[in-house]
């Protein structure tokens, strides 16, 4: 504290160490080359943000470039079962080295370290904070043109610990069509500006459903809204994924790196437009 202090911040012109902000962020491991970090987050659970986040990947796959998923739902971790990974993460004195899937995206989760996949994870909010920073800092993260962070639902310990600790490039909002999703929105919304971190755009899930039959847009959940919220935060609609019955199924057998569908062309467009933000 400066000696010239009045202790009263609104009028005080000394400049106190307390009152500069202070940069949180962590480097990564000495060993990571890591080219952009881009979040993928959502205000509530059960939007379908692992699937988006498992979809950019492997859509900057097929595009030739090195992608990476970081699994920071500790809780809830999905990753590695919609991929279909069995093999565990290794480690040496160097670090810890994420699991490749079979097209050879880098994957690092709490479920690739646990004895079995179901076993529950049981632990407080700063250990699980605690280990997603240890995905950044003590995993090495080689030659990634992209690392997509999956967030787990909400505001709470993990999402701070993510904003302020890693240099996230910008985040993509996962929504649903319907009434509170412009709550939800907003939440996202108001977190990323207090942390000075850019809002991409937004992808809908569960948007339509298609007739079998006839060919027909169904809106199952009512008629969206996301184009609407989306102008309100001036922001893009990214994409919008419909119910389909063949991509749940690819999830729950581990196969969606086989799936092919362009819903995620113009978000991954948009992603690889982003300017790296030095830490």
């Amino acid at each position: 504290m400066s000696e010239q202090c009045t202790h009263d911040c609104s009028t005080c012109t000394a400049h106190c160490a307390s009152r500069e902000p202070q940069d949180l962020h962590e480097a990564p491991h000495q060993l990571s080359k890591i080219k952009k970090v881009i979040g993928v987050v959502s205000g509530k659970g059960g939007v379908g943000k692992s699937m988006v986040t498992s979809l950019l990947a492997i859509t900057m796959k097929r595009r030739g470039l090195n992608a990476g998923i970081m699994d920071a739902d500790i809780t809830g971790p999905s990753i590695p079962k919609i991929f279909g990974m069995k093999d565990k993460a290794t480690g040496d004195e160097q670090g810890i080295y994420p699991v490749k899937t079979k097209t050879g995206i880098d994957v690092m989760s709490i479920n690739l370290l646990l004895e079995n996949e179901t076993d529950p994870v049981v632990w407080r909010g700063p250990v699980i904070g605690g280990t997603v920073k240890q995905f950044w800092t003590d995993v090495i993260w080689h030659n990634e043109d992209i690392v997509f962070i999956d967030m787990p639902p909400g505001t709470g310990d993990v999402a701070l610990t993510v904003f302020q600790t890693i240099p996230l490039d910008g985040i993509i909002i996962v929504t649903s069509p319907q009434e509170l999703v412009s709550m939800i929105v907003e939440k996202a919304v108001n977190m990323a500006n207090m942390m000075n971190i850019p809002v991409l755009g937004l992808v809908e899930n569960f948007a339509y459903a298609v007739c079998p039959d006839c060919g027909k847009r169904i809106s199952v959940f009512g008629e969206s809204k996301v184009t609407e919220v989306a102008e309100h935060y001036a922001l893009p609609v990214l994409g919008q994924l419909p119910i389909e019955p063949t991509l749940a199924h690819a999830c729950d057998k581990g196969l969606l790196e086989l799936f092919s569908g362009d819903w995620l062309e113009y978000a991954a467009d948009v992603v690889e437009k982003v300017e790296h933000k030095e830490a």
